[in-house]
């Protein structure tokens, strides 16, 4: 008896070890579409979604392989992506907006793959802080965020829409790392810091000092200067608890950013990547709270123009009705 069950044993053995031998033969018939995203400097929340982006999409599609690369931002991955150098991009919608229209730059030539999330622009300061409007920070030391990156225009924009020049009625500056502004306010070095969307990295830092954070919005009254003054601008609201302490609702305005890709990623290559995140709009969910906003439908509702979607993803949402 023992001897038969030790010959059983060997026979699986044998089989089992046959198909993963023939398994690991027919993975490397497979071909691999390898593709570099461009995110931005660690300590930013672009590094943060860039990682859950390419880890899910990996899982979902094993003939995928999404590298990440850190980079400045927005404004490196632009001109990297015309160039060649990254296939895809994440990039804030003040940048991006400014692309499309020549500002600094010759007309943007790159396309859409989707739409990521809506960041809504505040200030953050310790808990301690004296400060508790936007005018209480006027001619006080504010770190706006990383060179290159596209939260640092989106401040521009919100505060010109009041009146208020960053580099003039700020003691502003900029950052080499995303991840030096919240140490900044806590030894003393700044006053405040600049920040975006829900899950930013810097404001969950800030947080963890002994007095706590606390966000600095604009009014009701300064949104609707805001909003009038820029149409890229739209009402956004922080919902309670996406950050230590934060018990109310925080109501801004802020844009969408978008993952974009070089113009001449081949349309199969897109319409892969379009069906493969629609397949894991749940998954992306479930490991980044603000890649919820990641889905197929806020890219066709988001978008400036749909015809900057690209031509592979748009085939995808016909063929699933998203768009006729």
């Amino acid at each position: 008896m023992n001897k038969m069950k030790m010959i059983s044993m060997i026979c699986a053995a044998l089989l089992l070890a046959a198909g993963s031998a023939a398994a690991q033969e027919e993975d490397k018939t497979i071909p691999k579409t390898t593709l570099v995203l461009g995110t931005a400097t660690q300590g930013g929340g672009f590094p943060v979604f860039g990682n859950a982006f390419a880890e899910v999409m990996n899982a979902a599609d094993p003939t995928l392989v999404i590298e990440t690369r850190n980079t400045m931002g927005s404004a490196e991955n632009m001109p990297m992506m015309e160039a060649g150098k990254l296939d895809l991009g994440l990039v804030a919608g003040e940048s991006f907006y400014q692309a499309l229209q020549g500002i600094g730059r010759p007309p943007l030539k790159l396309k859409v793959l989707t739409a990521m999330y809506g960041t809504a622009g505040m200030f953050a300061v310790r808990g301690d802080s004296p400060y508790h409007t936007i005018q209480d920070l006027v001619g006080k030391r504010v770190a706006f965020g990383a060179k290159g990156s596209g939260i640092p225009i989106l401040g521009r924009y919100m505060l010109d829409g009041i009146g208020l020049k960053q580099d003039e009625d700020f003691k502003s500056f900029l950052l080499d790392h995303a991840g030096e502004g919240p140490e900044m306010v806590l030894d003393g070095r700044a006053d405040a810091i600049w920040g975006a969307g829900i899950g930013y990295p810097g404001f969950f830092e800030l947080a963890k000092g002994a007095s706590g954070v606390r966000f600095i919005a604009p009014t009701a009254e300064e949104i609707v200067r805001m909003s009038a003054k820029y149409t890229l601008l739209k009402p956004m609201t922080i919902p309670a608890g996406s950050y230590p302490g934060q018990t109310a609702p925080i109501n801004s305005l802020g844009s969408w950013s978008f993952v974009l890709t070089r113009l001449d990623l081949p349309d199969d290559v897109a319409y892969r990547l379009a069906r493969t995140l629609h397949g894991a709009e749940t998954a992306l969910c479930k490991k980044l709270k603000q890649a919820c906003e990641t889905t197929a439908a806020n890219t066709v509702a988001a978008v400036p123009d749909i015809a900057l979607i690209h031509p592979g993803v748009m085939k995808y949402y016909r063929e699933i009705g998203m768009v006729k």
